[in-house]
């Protein structure tokens, strides 16, 4: 077997070892059915169990009240920047979004589509990037809800806290931090996340949904966006993406076995603070986020150089290194710290960015 790299990738995203042995060494013979999950009927009794399993695995370690759907649908997170106008604006089309990198706006530009969308606030660059100050913030007093994004992927850009939103429901985009931050689900009106970055392999979002905020659809609403009438299908208004749900609760399982949320928290801390040890330690890396701003799991940085990108890139993939080049709107390098990445492979970038300016600094 070829040895595996340290994988990078900012989704689909690396999962972990353990996980990947399961899958496969029950990819032919799953329960002893004779065959592979991928190749059950989603109304097959062990499948259905799995499903409710998993959802009772996220309820679990994610401390899910009981007045919250916890919703598996098909689909990418951005099926989601339209559901949710769709599915909580027709009495109030009006919605507060925070833009604060790219998925954040691409989400209000689409809910425009759907209803009045009130910009709270925006990045601030005026040195380093940051989120504009609680004062700046422009909420407005009728929203029917506040939409914002806690990690952005590709600028690397985090609330370091939950927005105050004064009793309106706030929906969060947690692709990127589910099972890595730790949140209060009562907090929030409405959470969901794509599953390719820290759960599963892509094609199925979770949506976690409180009960009181899921009866107000527009008569429009396609029913496979409409929450309520999935919920009233278990998930399963079609067919389902079981791979991907089959996966996901391997995931919650191992998420559970490692300590649970808090534990994957503290150790994304550790590991994104050892590479932004390097890259504060020199001039030869820089990154342009504020220290109160930092993700702690999408590290984008520069080299000083541009020039020296195409080479870093190539000597990282010789050092089994991969999937580091940063996003095209960005520019350089972003390393991504999903629960999938180890320390091993953290540290092992650490030391070739520390050994690379030696040879080119």
């Amino acid at each position: 077997m070829s040895k595996r790299t340290y994988n990078f990738s900012p989704g689909p995203a690396a999962l972990p070892v353990e996980i990947l042995e399961q899958i496969r060494d029950e990819l032919l013979d799953w329960k002893d059915c004779g065959y592979s999950v991928m190749e059950s009927s989603h109304r097959d009794s062990k499948f259905i169990e799995t499903a409710e399993e998993a959802e009772q695995n996220l309820r679990d370690i994610m401390s899910i009240p009981s007045n919250y759907k916890v919703l598996f649908c098909a689909g990418g997170a951005s099926f989601q920047f339209a559901a949710i106008p769709l599915n909580f604006s027709g009495k109030n089309k009006n919605a507060d979004y925070f833009c604060t990198g790219i998925w954040s706006e691409k989400a209000a530009k689409e809910a425009q589509r759907y209803c009045n969308v009130n910009i709270v606030a925006k990045t601030d660059s005026a040195q380093f990037m940051g989120i504009a100050r609680k004062e700046q913030w422009q909420l407005s007093k009728e929203a029917a809800y506040v939409f914002y994004t806690p990690n952005e992927t590709v600028s690397g850009i985090r609330f370091p806290t939950v927005p105050e939103t004064h009793g309106v429901p706030l929906v969060a985009d947690m692709t990127s931090c589910i099972l890595q931050e730790d949140f209060d689900v009562n907090q929030f009106g409405l959470i969901f996340a794509g599953v390719q970055k820290n759960i599963a392999p892509a094609g199925m979002t979770i949506v976690i949904v409180r009960d009181d905020f899921m009866d107000q659809a527009m008569s429009f609403c396609p029913s496979l966006l409409n929450y309520k009438i999935i919920d009233e299908y278990k998930s399963m208004p079609n067919t389902p993406p079981t791979f991907s749900w089959y996966v996901a609760n391997l995931t919650f399982q191992w998420v559970k076995k490692h300590g649970g949320v808090k534990a994957m928290e503290a150790l994304s801390y550790k590991k994104s603070a050892k590479l932004y040890e390097v890259i504060d330690s020199t001039d030869f890396y820089s990154n342009k986020i504020h220290f109160k701003y930092r993700s702690v799991i999408n590290v984008p940085f520069h080299l000083h150089d541009s020039t020296l990108d195409p080479l870093f890139i190539q000597e990282a993939e010789k050092n089994g290194i991969r999937q580091i080049k940063g996003h095209k709107s960005e520019g350089g390098m972003r390393a991504s710290l999903y629960n999938g990445v180890n320390e091993e492979a953290v540290n092992a970038l650490a030391e070739f960015m520390k050994a690379f300016e030696k040879r080119h600094g």
